[in-house]
C-alpha cells in the first residue's frame, strides 16, 4: 500500500504539471530512492524525486480490538487496521538551479492547491486507503542537514511533506468461526 500511495501522488502531480505547463520538462516526478546502491544519485536529471523518508503509526486514531465480520455464513476476525502516516521528500534534480526552484515550486503549488485526496474524487486513488490527507513540514537547517546526511546525499532543493492515513489491513484471518445466532441463559442460576 505505501508503494500505491506514493506512485499515486507522483501520477497526480505528473497529470497536474501537464495541465498547467502542457508538458512535464519542468521536472516529472519518479517515486524512488535518493541514492542508489552504488552511492551515487539515483533521481534522474530534469526530474523530482518523491523519497519515503520515514513511516509512523497513527495512534490517536488506532483501534485495539480485532475487526469480526460474516463472510460466507462464518465469522471471521481480522487484526485492526495499521493507520500509517508517511514521510515523503520531494527533491527537485533539474539544471540550471532555476529550474529547480521552479520545479519545487510547481510541487509547493501543486500540494497548496490539493492539500486532500478522496477516493471517490480520484479514481486513480486505491479505494483501500480511502484517502490521503498532505501536510508540509518545516525543519530548520540543522534538522535538514542531518537528513541529507542519513540519506547520505548532497542537498538538493526539498520540501519534506507529511500524508496522512495510509491504512493497511492483513486480509488473512486470524480466527474463523460459527457466527453467533443467539444468546442462551441458563435459568438455573436465579
Amino acid at each position: 500500500m505505501l508503494d500505491v500511495a506514493v506512485s499515486f501522488l507522483a501520477d497526480e502531480f505528473n497529470a497536474y504539471l501537464l495541465r498547467r505547463t502542457g508538458s512535464t520538462t519542468i521536472g516529472k516526478m519518479a517515486a524512488g530512492p535518493v541514492m542508489n546502491d552504488l552511492g551515487k544519485l539515483a533521481i534522474p536529471v530534469g526530474s523530482i524525486g518523491a523519497c519515503l523518508i520515514n513511516v509512523e503509526e497513527e495512534r490517536v486514531v488506532r483501534a485495539q480490538l480485532p475487526e469480526r465480520m460474516l463472510v460466507k455464513g462464518s465469522q471471521v476476525t481480522l487484526q485492526p487496521e495499521l493507520r500509517l502516516n508517511l514521510t515523503l521528500l520531494f527533491a527537485a534534480n533539474l539544471t540550471p538551479y532555476e529550474m529547480s526552484l521552479r520545479g519545487l515550486s510547481q510541487v509547493l503549488t501543486f500540494f497548496q492547491s490539493h492539500p486532500a485526496f478522496a477516493s471517490d474524487e480520484y479514481p486513480g486513488l486505491d479505494p483501500r486507503i480511502g484517502r490521503l490527507v498532505v501536510e508540509m513540514m518545516s525543519y530548520g537547517p540543522e534538522q535538514l542537514n542531518q537528513i541529507w546526511a542519513y540519506l547520505g546525499a548532497k542537498y538538493l532543493p526539498s520540501v519534506i511533506y507529511r500524508v496522512r492515513m495510509v491504512v493497511l489491513q492483513d486480509v488473512e484471518p486470524q480466527g474463523i468461526g460459527e457466527p453467533i445466532t443467539g444468546i442462551a441463559l441458563d435459568l438455573h442460576d436465579k
